[in-house]
């Protein structure tokens, strides 16, 4: 019972978080509710019975990669969100009929295990474990992971260059 009282505060956690995040105005600050977010869905993992997922998660998700997403947008000096043209006419129907869609795929699968319909196997034992983890990467994902890698690689890259070149735009406009 304890661990189902868990589980539930950390996911209602996670979403007020992620809710912060949409409506955040400040960049900084929708990161911050972004680490907050990561932070809770490690919590999570924990209580799935997943404690490695749960410290990648911390270190690698809400440390590393949300410490090089909050020095690109304090390099950039764009914090804050300026609303010049508004969002695209269709963006929020289509916004609100995928959140309803999500919203009763949930309550469906909410549902489906409350009410013991449904034959869900219990994982195996070495699930999540490090070894197996390892092995799946380095074998079946290895491209994709080698395209993420290259793919922030270059838009580290790419954000520094627009620094660069903003601020000698800047520097001879004076």
């Amino acid at each position: 019972m304890a661990l189902m009282t868990l589980f539930i505060i950390t996911a209602v956690i996670a979403l007020v978080a992620g809710l912060g995040l949409l409506f955040a105005r400040n960049a900084v600050y929708a990161a911050l509710f972004l680490v907050l977010n990561m932070l809770a869905l490690a919590v999570l993992f924990l209580t799935l019975g997943a404690p490695f997922l749960a410290m990648v998660q911390i270190t690698v998700y809400a440390g590393a990669v949300m410490v090089l997403f909050l020095f690109v947008v304090m390099l950039l000096g764009a914090e804050t969100l300026k609303e010049e043209g508004g969002p695209i006419a269709w963006q929020r129907p289509l916004a609100l009929l995928l959140g309803l869609v999500l919203t009763v795929l949930l309550a469906a699968v909410i549902f489906i295990e409350a009410t013991g319909l449904g034959n869900i196997l219990p994982p195996p034992e070495d699930y999540a474990a490090p070894s197996r983890l390892a092995m799946l990467l380095f074998q079946r994902y290895l491209l994709p992971f080698e395209i993420a890698s290259v793919l922030l690689l270059v838009a580290m890259i790419a954000a520094l260059v627009m620094v660069g070149s903003k601020k000698k735009t800047s520097s001879s406009s004076r």
